[in-house]
């Protein structure tokens, strides 16, 4: 796969992954304030209870994304591999976030 195939791949890859977290940061939001779940990450967890949560999570994905892009243009196969472990990682933390409030929200 030549560098352009690659880098139009990891784009892709990338505009996921920030869907993902976004989609995370909703769901995480919402089981936290009805009670059903908590935050896992030790650092969200004081800013979770403050409107502010989705805001910082979102930047903070915003900027992950900005610098993974900067380093795909020097290392476009090192960015593809971490990009797509990503996407899969919080495709995992999505899905049990749903299997937690189907299981005790719905």
């Amino acid at each position: 796969m030549d560098d352009s195939t690659r880098l139009r791949r990891i784009e892709y890859l990338l505009g996921t992954l920030l869907s993902l977290v976004v989609a995370d940061g909703l769901i995480s939001q919402f089981l936290i304030k009805t009670g059903i779940g908590q935050e896992g990450n030790p650092l969200l967890r004081i800013l979770v209870t403050e409107n502010n949560f989705l805001v910082v999570k979102m930047c903070a994905a915003i900027i992950c994304v900005i610098i993974l892009w900067n380093i795909a243009r020097r290392l476009p196969r090192l960015i593809f591999i971490f990009s797509a472990c990503f996407v899969g990682l919080y495709t995992a933390i999505l899905f049990w976030n749903i299997g937690v409030f189907l299981a005790f929200g719905a």
